[in-house]
């Protein structure tokens, strides 16, 4: 799993390079969560295992870019700084008005309900029937 952030590296200049060309595109992450099914449908050998997907081509229009958190709220010099809920709550704000009505909870709730679990039990038994653990 350690060549994981260089696929995903790899996976990234790949979109990069496809922008620059024109092209609109979008990683695809959580492919982990259908790992099973994509890897029967790619006919992936063991040893093998789906990190990201990559979608391009040509957008017939251009939607307005997902506010990401702030810089400050993930880039840190010298050591980890601890977020503060105002943070938390600022970029709930800064959600609600991106999504306007398309979305009923909050974007904190949802981080929490799609990353506080343990991991999907169906990625580690693809793991292991890939040969990977």
């Amino acid at each position: 799993m350690i060549t994981s952030v260089d696929a995903a590296t790899a996976g990234q200049n790949a979109l990069l390079a496809a922008e620059s060309l024109g092209y609109n595109g979008v990683m695809v992450g959580l492919i982990r969560d259908q790992s099973s099914e994509i890897s029967k449908v790619l006919n992936l050998p063991d040893y093998t295992y789906p990190i990201f997907g990559i979608a391009l081509g040509k957008a017939a229009r251009l939607n307005k870019v997902k506010p990401r958190l702030p810089l400050e709220a993930t880039a840190f010099k010298e050591k980890y700084v601890e977020q503060t809920s105002e943070t938390i709550e600022k970029y709930d704000q800064v959600q609600e008005e991106y999504a306007g009505n398309r979305r009923l909870n909050k974007w904190s709730e949802r981080i929490v309900d799609q990353w506080g679990q343990p991991e999907i039990s169906a990625s580690t038994e693809n793991l292991k029937a890939k040969k990977l653990l």
